[in-house]
């Protein structure tokens, strides 16, 4: 168990990237939701003890890792945002570097590195250098070197950005599959990733934790507040200003709008089933469009 007590994290006199931070995680998965600057990074930068918080502290199973990081560092898979890899290496090759550095013996890195390699598909890659490589399969290659030491605490940022629809749900599974015994924390912007895999959500703007529920509690917060309506294409910039629009759909007729709104915007308006992106719009309080899509 991972526990964040009143956690803060003060860049300069006024600024604050976290504060008040008061978290609990338990095995499972949990998603980690907020616009950009919401204060995301500078969290998981905390749990992994890459950075001090300026205020409260981080227990791992009663254990303080503010004083004590070595007690979560030996348990801790990560893969960051900007994953960098050594570009002459091949993809096995750079595994069992990492491996070596995480004290893992030859025959278990083998044989570790071989069922990661066969879940993410790279297994036909696996004797090429990492700088041939796209950017989605390097992401895969992040991912395998997350998971090499069997992680209690796995925290990846964004894993599937890059990745194709095909190895999106790949990585879906794999971290479904993992999470039963482990705490693993989802940072993403896709929200679908974060519907089909967490167990619970936290939400953070400006720096807070706005609440820390399951997906289901968020989008039933969301019920009769989400309507679809077909409206003219001249009044599309207009409904853009008055309500948080999750999508629209471009039409022969028109536009068919979903808004998030507490009242019916117009009597043609039909209340829709929500959504978790429309939980989270609502939830965070942006106004635009998240999705554009032509029919």
């Amino acid at each position: 168990m991972l526990q964040l007590e009143s956690i803060g994290k003060r860049y300069g006199e006024d600024v604050w990237g976290v504060q008040n931070i008061d978290l609990e995680l338990e095995p499972g998965i949990h998603g980690l939701l907020g616009p950009n600057g919401a204060g995301k990074s500078t969290l998981m930068r905390i749990i992994t003890t890459v950075s001090k918080p300026t205020t409260g502290t981080a227990y791992w199973n009663g254990t303080d890792i503010i004083d004590s990081p070595g007690t979560v560092r030996n348990v801790l898979g990560y893969l960051p945002q900007d994953f960098g890899v050594y570009p002459d290496l091949t993809a096995r090759e750079f595994l069992q570097y990492i491996a070596a550095l995480r004290g893992l013996d030859r025959k278990t890195a083998s044989d570790r590195i071989d069922e990661l390699l066969a879940v993410t598909g790279l297994q036909q890659d696996q004797d090429r250098k990492l700088r041939t490589f796209s950017g989605g399969m390097r992401q895969s290659v992040g991912i395998v070197q997350a998971l090499l030491n069997d992680p209690e605490l796995l925290v990846v940022d964004e894993p599937t950005v890059g990745l194709d629809p095909e190895k999106r749900v790949q990585v879906r599974n794999l971290l479904t599959s993992v999470a039963s015994d482990r705490v693993v924390l989802l940072s993403t912007h896709i929200v679908p990733d974060i519907e089909a895999t967490a167990n619970k959500v936290a939400l953070l703007r400006d720096g807070e934790l706005l609440t820390h529920t399951t997906p289901e509690s968020l989008i039933k917060e969301t019920e009769s507040k989400v309507f679809e309506y077909l409206a003219p294409r001249e009044e599309l910039d207009t409904i853009r200003r008055q309500y948080q629009v999750s999508s629209t759909v471009q039409q022969s007729d028109g536009v068919k709008v979903r808004v998030i709104t507490d009242d019916q915007p117009t009597p043609s308006a039909e209340p829709v089933t929500p959504t978790l992106e429309d939980a989270y719009l609502d939830q965070i309080g942006q106004r635009g469009v998240t999705h554009n899509v032509t029919q």
